[in-house]
């Protein structure tokens, strides 16, 4: 594909332990996109649609159950499909949703393997599809600590199925995924934007912060994470208001001054830019969705 991934900012907290995104539709529209989460696809009735995911790309059949890695590109999208009744339901979890030395035990070498694989994209046969749909379809009616046990244990029968495999090719590497945030002021800087999103939050301040003079920190800062300060800070804070879209009544006015924005057209053109639905578009197409915290 000619296009460039898009990197999506997720609603997902860290106080989440998982998201459920599920949807009835009649086409694909969301651009092909990467993003830190690990994320489940399960689509029905939607023959003859495309699947991208790194570099592979495929047509998929009437059932699909797909595992996607962090900051691994992919997308689906309309291509052949005729149905106007596709059923989508995506999930989304983090990628340190079960601790690294927790999964080192020997009762979890193969979730720990389906988690190393999905870093190429793990696609499910048919029937291990069909044998999980009514749990993954109906996950969102559970509540609390249920509701983790059951997805723990989805993720379980994920892991021991037959007849998976990988998409895309092993020697395929998205530069996102080389962008590792180790280095310590990197990440005592992300932290600080976390915690201070809402306000007037700057280059300066934060170099201060960090006792660094401001422009070799502002270079630094971009070849460390790829982007600028102020491109970062501004995913943050669209992460957190399309999550106060989806959880809360408040309007778009009040959520754009929350989370550190005091111009609302600006906050709906950069929204709209990034997320490619208006802010009140979003609320109406993800008002269905429940989030597990």
């Amino acid at each position: 594909m000619n296009q460039q991934p898009i990197r999506e900012i997720t609603p997902l907290t860290e106080s989440d332990c998982f998201m459920i995104f599920s949807r009835k539709k009649s086409d694909f529209d969301f651009p092909f996109h990467y993003h830190e989460e690990f994320e489940i696809n399960f689509i029905r009735n939607a023959a003859g649609s495309q699947r991208i995911v790194g570099d592979h790309v495929g047509e998929i059949s009437d059932l699909e159950l797909v595992l996607v890695g962090p900051n691994l590109p992919h997308g689906w999208f309309t291509h052949h499909c005729q149905s106007k009744e596709i059923e989508e339901i995506t999930i989304q979890f983090h990628r340190d949703f079960l601790d690294t030395i927790f999964l080192q035990r020997s009762q979890l070498s193969f979730l720990k393997r389906l988690f190393e694989d999905a870093s190429r994209g793990v696609l499910f046969s048919n029937t291990t599809a069909e044998q999980l749909a009514e749990r993954i379809t109906s996950l969102d009616q559970k509540q609390g600590f249920a509701s983790v046990l059951e997805f723990m244990s989805i993720l379980h029968d994920l892991s021991t199925a037959r007849n998976m495999r990988m998409l895309s090719n092993a020697s395929f590497v998205h530069k996102a995924e080389s962008m590792r945030y180790s280095n310590r002021n990197i990440q005592q800087a992300l932290q600080y934007i976390q915690q201070n999103f809402g306000q007037a939050v700057t280059l300066e301040e934060v170099a201060e912060f960090l006792n660094i003079p401001v422009a070799p920190f502002g270079r630094f800062f971009k070849k460390h994470t790829g982007n600028t300060f102020k491109d970062v800070l501004n995913e943050v804070r669209l992460g957190h208001a399309s999550r106060l879209l989806i959880d809360t009544n408040l309007s778009v006015n009040e959520i754009a001054y929350k989370c550190g924005f005091n111009n609302l057209s600006y906050f709906n053109r950069l929204f709209k830019m990034k997320k490619h639905y208006t802010p009140k578009a979003f609320r109406e197409r993800f008002s269905g969705t429940r989030v597990f915290i």
